[in-house]
């Protein structure tokens, strides 16, 4: 995995375990890899992995569940959905409207792009 200057890496990678989770890959209540698994994966240290999982954990996005595993909460993908819209809004929306600006896009033709995704 590569990651970006601009975030810590276990941001990032919980944002990864997030896109799985909002793209179906990883379902409620399913097992996701241990912490050794994804550190592997992502070529991290297990302790940035751990700290990804805490996170998530903090939440509610996944769950440990002791002698087993880590697994995808039930109502996480709301909660996902949640997160990721509020971080939308608030950090990356206010930069498309200032490009937009310095760019006079206007609105009907923006609106026109997203119709034609």
């Amino acid at each position: 995995m590569e990651f970006e200057k601009e975030q810590a890496i276990y941001l990032q990678i919980a944002d990864l375990i997030c896109e799985n989770i909002l793209s179906g890959e990883w379902a409620e209540e399913e097992r996701i890899p241990s912490v050794r698994e994804l550190a592997i994966v992502t070529e991290v240290n297990p302790n940035t992995a751990m700290r990804s999982y805490a996170w998530l954990q903090e939440k509610g996005i996944i769950q440990n569940r002791r002698g087993i595993g880590y697994f995808v909460s039930g109502g996480a993908l709301e909660k996902t959905r949640t997160l990721k819209k509020e971080e939308f809004i608030n950090n990356q929306i206010p930069q498309l409207f200032k490009m937009m600006d310095l760019l006079n896009i206007r609105y009907d033709e923006l609106k026109t792009l997203y119709d034609n995704h």
